[in-house]
């Protein structure tokens, strides 16, 4: 059985030419949404998705209304194809349920799959340049910070009318950096979180 899905952004576009062309392509029943690809909720694809049974195709007039991303479409393809359950896109061609389709799934796939491993090689590499040039990367451990900073930061928690906010904003630092000033083991003194 052929199950349709169509899609539009906004109240303002008409489903007419999706649902035309997944009416003429032979799907017996269409689902429908009218909110953003973007979003995680789509109510129209989730029952078409429900409504699918192994050996049905799930028919879509373009691949960008079932998914914004080629990782959302590629993970959607996968887990109807581990269901059994065929895809086709009339605009782009792809029909998974001939050889045909599935290497263009494939390749799909692999290109996505290539893509992450090209920027995953790129930060590692520019990690590592930036280190030969000795820039670390992340936080400044606490070690590297003013210890006199530190010690005025404990000063002024210390007296129990000045408000942690006010603090914050005279050292021009976050709460959270706060705290770890307090923390810290090379100043002398304890001091409690209020």
């Amino acid at each position: 059985m052929l199950i349709g899905y169509a899609r539009v952004s906004t109240q303002d576009q008409t489903l007419d030419l999706q649902t035309d062309a997944l009416k003429q392509a032979g799907c017996e029943k269409i689902f429908t949404d009218m909110t953003s690809g973007a979003k995680a909720e789509r109510p129209g694809l989730q029952d078409a998705l429900n409504h699918l049974r192994s050996g049905d195709t799930l028919v879509v007039w373009r691949l960008d209304r079932l998914g914004r991303t080629l990782k959302q479409l590629i993970a959607t393809i996968t887990d109807l194809s581990e269901q059994d359950i065929g895809f086709k896109s009339l605009q782009e061609n792809i029909d998974t349920t001939t050889s045909g389709g599935k290497l263009i799934f494939h390749i799909f796939g692999a290109l996505a799959e290539f893509e992450r491993e090209v920027i995953r090689e790129r930060t590692i590499a520019g990690l590592q340049a930036a280190r030969t040039r000795g820039k670390l990367g992340g936080r400044p451990t606490l070690q590297s910070r003013d210890p006199q900073k530190i010690a005025l930061a404990r000063k002024l928690h210390a007296d129990p009318t000045m408000p942690v906010s006010e603090i914050c904003a005279t050292l021009h630092i976050a709460k959270s950096t706060l705290y770890r000033y307090l923390r810290d083991k090379s100043v002398v003194g304890t001091a409690q979180q209020r």
